[in-house]
């Protein structure tokens, strides 16, 4: 539908209509208003089609109440419906940027088979409740069997900051990680280099022209029969590092069958992301974000 009508200067697309309430009605009498002409039925259709915004909040009701003051916004586009936060919780939310806590068994984003059940798809509605245009950029990526902190980006330009000179702006990653056995150094630090197969399979070597360099430094947290809690901090950013690193000293992570485990006790994989320090790209102050350990590990 095309309409021909003065407009209010809104932050949605230009294509957008915006109309501001002059005296108290209905939402339906409103649309009946400023579409004169337009058909009940075709009017009715704007509110089913998910098309109708007041103050920014999708509206479908036909005798939603309208006040002086308030600004409807006959969208050009559909809003997506908003997706419920399943297996995620925010954590923080600022102008720039949106920190959550994901659960393990969650994609961060779509895949061939999952484009619908994944955390960028559900923050990712969750912003498009104020502002069908709004979107969010993915800055790190969890496993899907890994759980913890996952930023996003409110524009391209914070994404980018994060993401190119990724030792500054995310100075330290904190992991925990139940591993199998007893682990007998009380602290250490790896180094190799790796490279992911065509299976999908990372791979170490002590190559350095191998792959991308890998150092992670672990420290025991907790050791108990037959497994031990370890406090892990990554110097790099290579896919499945501390998995495959873990896998090197014979002490694979519990659940992670991919790379050498013998057991599943808990259930999941035993890799959780906890805590993150973030130098703001407005403020360029250092902050912390901090979650608790998973009970069952």
């Amino acid at each position: 539908m095309k309409y021909k009508t003065n407009r209010v200067p809104g932050k949605a697309t230009k294509k957008d209509l915006k109309f501001t309430v002059k005296e108290n009605t209905t939402l339906l009498e409103f649309l009946m208003l400023s579409f004169a002409g337009k058909s009940r039925n075709a009017i009715k259709s704007l509110l089913g089609g998910s098309l109708i915004l007041v103050d920014g909040k999708l509206i479908s009701q036909f005798n939603h109440p309208l006040k002086v003051g308030q600004v409807m916004t006959v969208l050009a586009e559909k809003v997506a419906p908003e997706r419920p936060m399943i297996g995620l919780k925010i954590i923080h939310e600022d102008e720039l940027m949106i920190i959550v806590n994901k659960h393990s068994g969650l994609l961060t984003n779509s895949s061939s088979k999952e484009r619908v059940k994944t955390a960028y798809a559900m923050i990712n509605s969750y912003v498009q409740k104020t502002s069908a245009t709004s979107r969010v950029f993915v800055v790190n990526k969890l496993d899907r069997e890994t759980s913890g902190i996952i930023i996003f980006a409110k524009d391209e330009k914070t994404q980018k900051f994060l993401i190119e000179d990724w030792e500054k702006s995310i100075p330290e990653q904190v992991y925990v990680a139940l591993v199998e056995g007893e682990v007998r150094k009380e602290k250490d630090s790896l180094t190799s280099y790796m490279k992911q197969s065509k299976a999908l399979i990372v791979h170490s070597s002590q190559n350095e022209t191998y792959g991308e360099k890998a150092i992670t430094n672990y420290e025991v947290f907790r050791r108990k029969k037959g497994s031990t809690l370890l406090k892990i901090n990554i110097e790099t950013k290579v896919k499945n590092q501390i998995r495959v690193h873990m896998q090197e000293m014979k002490h694979p992570i519990v659940g992670d069958k991919k790379y050498g485990a013998k057991t599943n006790a808990i259930g999941r994989m035993a890799l959780h992301l906890k805590t993150v320090q973030i130098t703001h790209p407005a403020t360029k102050k250092k902050i912390t974000f901090d979650t608790e350990i998973p009970n069952k590990f």
